[in-house]
């Protein structure tokens, strides 16, 4: 397990670096200074005091470094005097290698804390590190006005450029975090509205059903009650009482036929059975659209009714599915042909599948996806199984698979 990285392993790392670089340039400088005819300054080599003392400056910074996220403000100035402090014994050489510990504790301080509250920590860092700069190359000469615009210069540089590079970097930042969480308050919102248009179905299903079983389902079980002590004694009465069972019973299916509609209609509640097989009317008036809608039914065993075996409210979940999608292709892909496919060969299942074809057309503007959600919702009701999304070819598929009732589709065949 990768260990976390905290905010002192980040300095600690920061100052390490510094130091391994800053003392790599102090081994190499005598070295370049020797293998250069011409020289390059005063350079102090391994075996001189000044050596030694550019390396305790450098330990020094670094682990005055180590306090970057605690006190933003105060490791920069510090960073800049032993840096200065350094520059007025070892001579030209120091300022630059102790200006690498300054712009480390620059970027870090307008990282960790906005530039405006240690403005005036890096204005004195600026003056500390020109000071550096400055004082060994005054001399008294007629180049002392040159040394000077060229040490203020100089530090201007080693403070402006990283704080600006800590500024963009931090806004950066800051942009990418509330894209983040506006993206994610979206989605939380879309959440919460799905949530919520589900709760008031589950809330209209439970009433439904409710009502329903006060009026019907108590009716038939206190029938029920009569024909078993009836069917010895009084046939012609029992049977009567079956019948009136019967009849019941049908009265529940329609009722429940109306529920499922009323979840997601709102006009009135209608009587009007829809099934697989009252499809064709659907296809038929849906056909009448640009592009065109296609009906296919692969048939099963030969003297059975179309989807036999699947029940009243599942056969009416692939209704309100095939009237969904094809309101789905007619929105988000006008004028692209549609194809209703009906699968009744299996024994144990029949598949219902709309596609539409990818559409040259501009779509209409998206209405946040509760069409799949209720789909779902009605798939799950029935037991069914819900697929969608693109095809190959560019256009979108449904599908929805209605288990049959065991043996009901032969019992049905047996009858017919």
């Amino acid at each position: 397990m990768t260990p976390a990285v905290t905010p002192r392993s980040r300095d600690a790392l920061a100052a390490g670096i510094t130091w391994i670089v800053a003392l790599a340039g102090l081994v190499a400088l005598p070295l370049v200074s020797a293998a250069d005819s011409e020289g390059t300054g005063d350079v102090p080599g391994p075996d001189e005091a000044r050596w030694w003392l550019l390396l305790a400056g450098l330990t020094l910074q670094a682990l005055v470094l180590l306090g970057a996220r605690i006190r933003p403000a105060i490791v920069p100035l510090g960073v800049a005097a032993v840096g200065l402090a350094v520059s007025l014994v070892a001579g030209e050489a120091a300022p630059g290698l102790t200006s690498l510990a300054v712009v480390v504790a620059v970027y870090r301080a307008v990282s960790v804390s906005q530039a405006e509250s240690v403005r005036w920590a890096l204005v004195g860092t600026a003056g500390l590190v020109a000071a550096a700069i400055i004082a060994p190359g005054l001399g008294g000469s007629a180049g002392s006005m040159s040394v000077i615009v060229a040490g203020v210069l100089q530090a201007a540089v080693v403070v402006a450029a990283p704080a600006a590079i800590a500024v963009f970097v931090a806004s950066r930042r800051a942009a990418a975090q509330a894209h983040r969480s506006e993206a994610e308050a979206i989605v939380r919102e879309q959440e919460a509205r799905w949530e919520a248009a589900i709760a008031r179905e589950r809330t209209g299903m439970a009433r439904e059903l409710h009502d329903i079983a006060a009026h019907h389902l108590s009716g038939i079980a206190v029938m029920l009650a009569a024909v078993d002590r009836q069917i010895e004694t009084d046939p012609q009465a029992a049977r009567a009482a079956v019948r009136e069972v019967r009849g019941q019973s049908r009265a529940v299916l329609d009722d429940l036929r109306r529920l499922v509609g009323l979840l997601r209609d709102d006009g009135a509640a209608h009587t009007s059975v829809e099934s697989i097989e009252t499809l064709p009317a659907l296809v038929e008036q849906a056909a009448a659209a640009p592009g065109g809608v296609e009906l296919v039914v692969l048939h099963g065993p030969t003297g059975l009714p179309t989807a036999a075996g699947v029940g009243p409210l599942a056969q009416l979940a692939a209704y309100r599915m095939v009237q969904e999608s094809l309101a789905n292709a007619r929105s988000h892909a006008p004028g692209a042909p549609c194809r209703v496919e009906v699968d009744d060969r299996a024994p144990d299942q029949v598949v219902v599948t709309v596609d539409n074809e990818a559409s040259s057309e501009v779509p209409a503007a998206s209405s946040g996806g509760f069409g799949l959600r209720g789909m779902q919702e009605r798939a799950d009701l029935v037991g069914a199984r819900l697929e969608h999304g693109p095809t190959v070819d560019g256009g979108w598929r449904v599908r929805m698979t209605l288990p049959r009732e065991p043996g009901a589709a032969t019992t049905e065949g047996e009858h017919a």
